[in-house]
């Protein structure tokens, strides 16, 4: 992994620091980013990765480099952010109630024209894979049509 500063904002009495983060994998693949250190946390401001990555791999980013980052800026993490751990996926209900919120994602996507799959993935915080089978359930418990007539 590369790390390398690319600019530095100081107000307030505080300090915000952007930095180029380069990951290279044996097999060829790149992550380039623009992160932010600052309060003792990390952001990501732009990434561009070859292939793309998954939903899970992005939300697991910032975990990734937030320790070179660190120690490239001097700063150690706020109480905070090492509670934290790893990044909270948003509640979602099961049972009945999640296959009828899977069912009024899904289905607003449709009507906007958009990719319901995407759709569902954005709303759970959930794979492509555990999504669809989110949707199938949805399905399964009636709240979708089927997805093709049986024969």
């Amino acid at each position: 992994m590369s790390v390398w500063p690319a600019w530095e904002v100081r107000e307030d009495g505080g300090v915000m620091a952007w930095f180029h983060v380069r990951l290279a994998f044996a097999d060829g693949a790149r992550v380039d980013t623009l992160a932010v250190v600052a309060e003792g946390g990390v952001s990501l401001e732009d990434v561009r990765a070859q292939p793309a990555l998954s939903l899970e791999d992005l939300g697991a980013l910032a975990d990734w480099i937030e320790g070179p980052l660190f120690e490239a800026c001097g700063v150690t993490p706020s109480g905070t952010a090492e509670q934290m751990g790893s990044r909270a996926r948003p509640a979602w209900p099961r049972g009945m109630e999640g296959c009828w919120l899977i069912a009024q994602e899904y289905r607003a996507a449709q009507e906007d024209g958009v990719d319901p799959v995407l759709a569902v993935m954005c709303a759970t915080g959930h794979s492509r894979r555990t999504s669809l089978r989110l949707i199938s359930q949805a399905r399964d418990a009636g709240f979708l049509t089927p997805r093709h007539a049986r024969r």
